[in-house]
């Protein structure tokens, strides 16, 4: 007997045992499992704990294209979810299942929802998700961009490069930070400078260890590397912490295929007309500076 079959039986006794669970998959593969029951229950290599404090408010769900949404609610725990975590980003987008189990028997289950969270809000040492349903995917832009920039992500199934090639990243010890965002590497006069501009910053060891920033800026002075993110880490970061830092690409063409040589990857389209082109005008005169005409 399937699993919902299975609890189909056990409602139609009238006398009834059911629980929620729920599964929290970060981007990073970390999982976690909720259960409002008194007691930890266990199924598909998961164990829900009950101790959490987790809860979830009332499922909307329709037959349409529209999205189903709900929202959970739970303590911030330093067994399960850490305030630290929800600050660093570490749970934004990951996916959730919701499953209503008898927990008599957890075989005698259904998934009621899948999706991912969206919105996070802390308050007063608890905090609220907004759950997004499947058809969340439905309203995000899909399909190429035609525009001039390559519209691939450095590294990406897109790009093809391989960044572990010689010259194209390091791993480095912190040696100084300011503000989680602005770090100083004495020496690392290997590679040229703004080598890194728009490259990729991931921290390996400590607390912010996997979380990712973007290079704003890399200059290389006085025997000093200063690389200086967009954003700060939304964690502690400390001098012995390791991190790899990745080169930059600008999109360009002229990038792509000076310092990657991966012209043939390029997914730019730099020959499209410009706005100068849509609003030229047949004239008598070459000549179309701004100056005189006579």
């Amino acid at each position: 007997m399937s699993g919902v079959a299975a609890l189909d039986a056990h409602l139609s006794q009238g006398t009834t045992g059911v629980a929620r669970c729920w599964r929290l998959t970060r981007k990073d593969g970390t999982q976690y499992g909720f259960t409002d029951h008194d007691g930890p229950l266990e199924f598909d290599g998961t164990e829900f704990k009950a101790e959490s404090g987790l809860t979830a408010a009332a499922l909307s769900q329709t037959t349409g294209l529209s999205v189903d949404n709900t929202e959970a609610i739970g303590a911030l725990s330093d067994a399960a979810i850490t305030e630290e975590d929800i600050i660093a980003g570490r749970f934004d987008g990951a996916e959730v299942e919701a499953w209503l189990v008898a927990w008599a028997d957890p075989s005698a289950r259904v998934l009621q929802f899948r999706g991912s969270l969206g919105e996070v809000s802390r308050q007063n040492g608890a905090f609220t998700a907004e759950l997004r349903g499947l058809a969340e995917k439905l309203n995000e832009p899909k399909g190429r961009v035609y525009q001039k920039p390559c519209a691939a992500i450095l590294g990406d199934q897109s790009c093809r490069f391989d960044l572990s090639q010689p010259g194209f990243s390091a791993e480095l010890d912190v040696v100084e930070v300011d503000d989680a965002r602005i770090f100083r590497f004495p020496g690392l006069d290997t590679f040229e400078p703004r080598w890194f501009e728009k490259g990729r910053v991931e921290i390996l060891t400590g607390a912010a260890k996997g979380l990712v920033g973007v290079v704003k800026n890399d200059r290389f002075t006085g025997g000093t590397r200063h690389v200086e993110l967009w954003e700060p880490f939304r964690a502690e970061i400390v001098a012995g912490d390791q991190l790899r830092i990745e080169a930059g690409c600008d999109k360009r063409m002229e990038t792509c295929r000076l310092k990657f040589n991966n012209l043939l990857n390029f997914r730019g389209f730099p020959d499209i007309p410009g706005d100068d082109w849509l609003l030229a005008y047949p004239t008598r005169t070459s000549a179309r500076t701004g100056g005189s005409r006579r």
